[in-house]
């Protein structure tokens, strides 16, 4: 019978040491959190007439809207303009993420 109560005689070094790398991985994925949580992503659309803002955490912060494409008769291309800037804006924050979360997580395969 295996003392310790682990199998294979996975001894409580190996445990401890796999606890430490845990509490570490979770101490930096706290920080990543942080940091994509402060950080700001611009994305426009029609060459610049809509900019939008969005966090690493993809909460869109600011939306600006040059005042020439507002055009009473076509609300349809504004509402597109915006669309798209959000989109890519996401888009952008979404890749921030992975890159940052990526690092951390390295090569346990998306288990994070």
């Amino acid at each position: 019978m295996a003392r310790g109560g682990f199998p294979g005689g996975m001894g409580g070094g190996n445990f401890n040491n796999l606890m430490k790398q845990a509490q570490k991985m979770q101490r930096d994925m706290e920080k990543a959190q942080e940091e994509l949580e402060a950080l700001e992503i611009e994305a426009t659309a029609g060459g610049g007439a809509v900019k939008v803002t969005v966090t690493g955490q993809k909460e869109v912060k600011n939306i600006t809207i040059a005042q020439e494409v507002v055009d009473p008769d076509d609300v349809e291309m504004l509402q597109d303009l915006v669309l798209a800037a959000i989109n890519e804006a996401m888009k952008k924050a979404q890749e921030a993420y992975d890159e940052k979360m990526g690092k951390i997580s390295g090569g346990l395969g998306g288990m994070f």
